[in-house]
């Protein structure tokens, strides 16, 4: 706590006013003495410090810097507006320096919230003193002409207030009251001038922070032709936030939450979509909520709102209903101080591990617990320690939280066991846990590292705790410290918590007592911090952390080899069984993370290993043509699983391309979430690849019944491997299919019509053509292999249907690949150092015939990464809820 006895003590709101008021005083004067732009890197560093520390105030140290590394890494430079919505209600603009005071601290530590506001209150003053009767039909503004007049005259003064608001405290915004919502009328005869909003164009939002502002928006939204319409702001942010899907959607209101009907208390929690069967004390469940007599008229359609929207986002998202002046503590602490909506999760007790699955358990145990990680413990000795004593086992259907109390007869339960995933305690599920666990006994004791980073959740949950040989001994419900003496005493005497984490028997050695006084006493009771109101956990979620397992099927290859080798850079994924007929037995050299040989798995030998869950992904790195056998094996394991789960499948070869039932898995195209959901994907073609890329900006001026042309050059790499000569210590080796010499300097065309690549391309690039576009799409590809390793270059020739210009044709693939940090848009026309060894695609060379009517743009990859290894590692990385990138050098 140092560090927060260096800030000045004042009330956090003073505090917070006057570090950005500070700031920005500071900007101004270098802006006139120096004539910068921007605060130096140091003392935006500053900023973030010193406002970091103030947050020190409102929760622990680790709960801030927890969540602010959530929000900070939520969003990046193609997607900067994943960090929040917040939607401003009209009465809250009446505290407009509270306001920009709150959403200037948030700028000051690097987050960019995209705002949106409303004016009700100020609209029905002023149209009032100018003698129009609002009207309203089920709760919508009626809204004719002069009150459109008066509406957009508003919105545009409020949007400027808060603007300026922020601008003096040095916070930059940028005013957006048009161009971002496109509207039809909602019903003009019944509302007149209101709109239903049909389209969301962020751009200008993502421009604005890209630009380093905060975007500031206004609900009123825009109709095809051009007519101003009015909409609900909360519709309107709702809306956004299923375009932009964020991590949080805050609604700031004057009351800071939703209440209790009759008791008046505020709903701290409510889980949407799925029945609590533990029935979870302080979570309010959703249909029972909606069945209450006191939630009608405004509250029930405010929930049923929220439920619509989070149908539509990420699990990870949550709406915080919350005031303003307590907007951090909303988002900078587990506690909370508003009203949380998030979806909930199905919990289970089981007596028996059995009933969970031996299986699930053993790798659960395997995979979280300390202990084990560690090498303390092994996971037999836990299961068989489980067996020793009547237990519970509590946790979630995926076992994103897995808890285990022992409770024999007559004892003092005891929690031995508390294993969550980072998804378990980002969504709040432990706290929906460990409330299950207290309301079936109501006195409780348990164990945590002392290096736990969540270490302040067991204290805060705890009425007492005892901190010995690098571990903490915790419990609830009793507070007689002599009843604790006995309690403690017992457990030791049967052993049921080892002896050095109990406050008996000798003490830790001199020197590490750290200078402890004589006479205190070695446990306290009662004596930390509660904060009010239960505590709820993370409302957030970030990409998963948690070590994962794959086996490579066929790595002998090229490609097979350029994908261990990235591997051996992924910090969570680890290659655990990597299989090739000709040379099993010899150690695999391309990875480096740990050692590892080549076995020959059998198909019962991946059939069982599918069953058992020893995988939890698989790559199939085979010709075409040869892997469905291995596919086969793995179905027939997961339809013997007993989690009823099953590993994810990434085909390399063509085999699954043109399969109805597996997700082609081509992320710039055709979108992440089908491959976050998906459990077998194919991996695209490289020549493929290429040329989607390069004819699916150009779709919308297709000619029908002129089809465009590829033509592809790649290095012989592509071409394939075949069985070489042996090491002279008798390993086998392999080489080219097509050698450099066998080219002779030049260029070989092969497959002159009906190549694989040509089919594959035509039949996916279908799925973006319009509705009123001919069914299936056709392209001719010519491919040829070159002297070069490895890289590919297309060409592409398309006819158009209208007249367009090269710099229209370049802004096509500007606005198509806006943010994809795996496409490279240049001027000039790439060569092979352009995407030789290069982890992304590139395109250049933009085109047209002089009479306007055809295009010809050129674009590039590696056929071993991008073509292939490197795409088949983003799609690993969506399946199993990695950041997409983690593992690939991004530029």
């Amino acid at each position: 706590m140092q560090a927060i006895s260096r800030v000045p003590k004042l009330p956090l709101r003073t505090a917070l006013r006057a570090a950005a008021v500070s700031s920005g005083r500071t900007a101004t004067r270098r802006s006139n003495l120096l004539a910068v732009r921007t605060l130096s890197s140091a003392s935006a560093q500053s900023d973030r410090d010193t406002i970091t520390r103030l947050l020190y105030s409102i929760g622990t140290k680790r709960e801030v810097e927890r969540y602010l590394r959530i929000f900070s890494s939520s969003s990046d430079a193609s997607h900067p507006a994943k960090f929040a919505v917040i939607k401003v209600g009209g009465a809250v603009l009446d505290q407009v320096e509270e306001l920009a005071t709150n959403l200037s601290f948030l700028y000051r530590v690097g987050l960019y919230p995209v705002v949106l506001h409303g004016a009700g209150p100020q609209l029905n003053s002023i149209i009032e003193n100018a003698g129009v009767i609002p009207d309203y039909i089920d709760g919508i503004r009626v809204t004719d002409a002069k009150t459109l007049q008066i509406a957009r005259r508003v919105f545009l003064d409020e949007n400027l207030k808060l603007v300026a608001a922020l601008e003096k405290l040095g916070t930059r915004a940028r005013p957006i009251t048009s161009g971002v919502f496109t509207a039809d009328y909602l019903d003009k005869d019944k509302y007149g001038l209101v709109g239903k909003i049909t389209k969301v164009d962020k751009r200008p939002i993502e421009a604005s922070i890209r630009a380093g502002a905060l975007p500031i928006l206004t609900s009123l939204a825009e109709s095809d032709a051009g007519q101003i319409l009015n909409v609900n702001a909360d519709i309107a942010a709702g809306e956004l936030a299923k375009e932009l899907e964020p991590l949080k959607i805050v609604f700031l209101n004057e009351k800071g939450g939703l209440f209790h009907g009759i008791t008046g208390e505020k709903l701290d929690v409510i889980n949407l979509d799925e029945h609590c069967p533990l029935n979870c004390a302080t979570m309010q469940e959703y249909d029972e909520l909606m069945k209450q007599p006191w939630v009608k008229y405004g509250t029930k359609l405010k929930l049923r709102e929220f439920k619509e929207l989070l149908d539509h986002l990420p699990r990870s998202s949550s709406v915080a209903v919350i005031s303003v002046e307590n907007l951090q503590r909303e988002l900078f602490t587990d506690s909370g101080a508003g009203t949380l909506i998030r979806r909930g999760y199905k919990l289970f007790r089981h007596k028996t591990i059995d009933s969970v699955g031996a299986d699930r358990l053993r790798q659960v145990i395997h995979d979280r617990d300390p202990d084990v990680l560690s090498g303390e413990e092994s996971v037999t000795g836990v299961l068989n320690a489980i067996k020793d004593t009547p237990y519970t086992i509590y946790g979630d259907e995926p076992l994103d939280v897995l808890a285990i109390v022992s409770h024999p007869e007559g004892e003092v339960p005891i929690l031995i066991k508390l294993l969550a995933s980072r998804n378990g305690i980002m969504n709040g599920i432990v706290d929906n846990v460990f409330n299950a666990i207290k309301k079936d006994h109501r006195r409780l004791f348990w164990t945590a590292r002392a290096d736990d980073e969540n270490r302040a959740w067991h204290f805060e949950r705890a009425d007492g705790s005892f901190t010995r040989a690098g571990k903490s001994l915790f419990w609830y419900g009793v507070h007689d410290i002599k009843e604790v003496e006995r309690i403690v005493k017992s457990i030791e005497e049967k052993g049921r918590i080892p002896r050095a984490c109990l406050p008996v028997g000798p003490s830790a050695p001199p020197h590490k007592l750290a200078g402890a006084a004589s006479g205190v006493r070695s446990y306290s009771t009662l004596a930390r911090r509660r904060i009010p109101a239960s505590s709820r956990g993370y409302a957030t979620a970030a990409s998963s952390t948690e070590q994962k397992r794959l086996a490579l099927i066929g790595a002998r290859g090229y490609t097979g080899q350029t994908l261990t080798t990235l591997l051996s850079e992924h910090p969570y994924l680890n290659l655990t069984h990597v299989s090739s007929r000709q040379l099993a037995g010899y150690p695999l050299t391309s990875y480096t993370k740990a050692p590892i040989s080549f076995s020959d798995l059998s198909l019962e030998d991946v059939q069982r290993m599918e069953k058992d869950g020893e995988v939890d992904a698989w790559v199939m790195a085979l010709p075409n043509g040869v892997c469905k056998p291995f596919v086969d094996a793995i179905d027939r394991g997961t339809a013997e699983r007993k989690d009823g789960k099953g590993s994810v499948v990434v085909d390399l070869s063509a085999d699954y391309r043109f399969e109805d039932g597996w997700t082609y898995g081509l992320p710039e195209l055709y979108g992440r979430d089908a491959i976050r959901a998906a459990k077998r994907i194919s991996n695209p073609g490289c020549y493929a690849t290429s040329t989607q890329l390069l004819i699916a900006p150009l779709l919308k001026h297709l000619k029908p019944e002129a089809w465009p042309t590829v033509f592809g050059v790649s290095g012989y790499s592509g071409a394939g491997t075949v069985t070489g000569p042996t090491d002279p210590d008798g390993r086998p080796t392999t080489i080219p299919k097509v050698t450099p010499e066998s080219l002779h300097g030049g260029i070989r065309p092969y497959s002159l019509t009906d190549h694989i690549h040509e089919r594959e391309a035509g039949r996916h690039l279908s799925r973006l053509l319009s509705a009123s576009a001919p069914s299936g799409m056709k392209l001719a590809f010519v491919p040829s292999v070159a002297p070069w390793f490895s890289g590919i270059i297309s060409v592409l020739s398309m006819p158009l249907k209208e007249r367009v210009t090269a710099r229209e044709v370049r802004a096509l693939y500007e606005e198509r690949y806006a943010g994809e940090k795996l496409v490279r848009i240049q001027n000039d026309v790439p060569t092979l150092p352009d995407v030789e060894n290069q982890h992304g695609w590139t395109v250049g060379g933009f085109q047209v015939h002089s009479e306007g009517d055809r295009a010809v743009v050129v674009g590039g990859l590696d056929n071993l990464l991008k073509g292939a290894a490197t795409q088949c590692l983003q799609n690993l990385n969506l399946a199993l809820g990695y950041d997409e990138y983690t593992g690939i050098p991004v530029a």
